[in-house]
């Protein structure tokens, strides 16, 4: 095969990759907002069934991760097996994010404004730390696994989504909110100018919890 061809091919697992990763994420996104219609009560919502929350934490962790991750799905079809290395790099990527979906839903509980607010203070004090940062550096390099990169992920965005669990898990907005930031810090480079001002408002929101909570939208359930 030619050196032409060999490059023709590599564009088009490519370019393949690349519209199955973020087909799936828009997939998911409807199916996601269906399934949370009616589920938002803020602090106060419930998980319902094991079965149900599975579904519904899957479908939002593959909406909300998968473009962000979609440089690393790319950088891997092109390190070796082109497109066919994409389904088992994201299924094993889709896996970790499914077990803190498990650990979610055995310790979340019904809460209120102060729980809210010690944990998104808590949240955004982790954003502070080396450890985050550490996590951060390497979701943005090359990792061959799709279960290291999810680790490397959860490690790097688990503070964004006490975030939301602790502000209503249910939400559609606070989950667009905390996708934005996600992908922000998937594609923008780890320097202190990115990072610090989003730690600060993360600990600025949770302060707001504590002293006005009904200043914070989608906290309270709706009347």
């Amino acid at each position: 095969m030619s050196e032409g061809a060999m490059t023709g091919t590599g564009t088009a697992a490519t370019a393949a990759a690349l519209t199955a990763t973020l087909g799936l994420a828009a997939a998911c996104w409807v199916v996601a907002v269906r399934q949370m219609s009616g589920m938002d009560m803020g602090v106060a919502t419930r998980l319902g069934s094991f079965a149900f929350f599975a579904a519904v934490w899957v479908s939002m962790m593959a909406a909300m991760m998968l473009p962000g991750a979609a440089p690393a799905v790319l950088r891997r079809a092109q390190a070796g097996g082109g497109a066919r290395a994409v389904p088992l790099f994201v299924g094993s990527y889709l896996a970790i994010w499914a077990l803190v979906g498990a650990a979610v839903y055995a310790l979340y509980r019904p809460h209120g404004s102060l729980a809210a607010g010690v944990a998104v203070i808590t949240a955004g004090a982790y954003e502070f730390t080396p450890l985050k940062r550490h996590f951060r550096r390497r979701c943005l390099q090359s990792l061959r696994s799709g279960l290291e990169f999810g680790l490397c992920c959860v490690g790097s965005s688990i503070g964004l989504m006490v975030v939301l669990v602790a502000v209503s898990v249910m939400s559609v907005t606070w989950m667009c909110v905390i996708t934005v930031l996600v992908l922000a810090q998937k594609l923008l480079p780890a320097k202190a100018a990115v990072d610090v001002p989003l730690a600060l408002a993360i600990v600025g929101l949770g302060v707001l919890i504590l002293v006005a909570p009904s200043l914070v939208p989608g906290l309270a359930p709706p009347m």
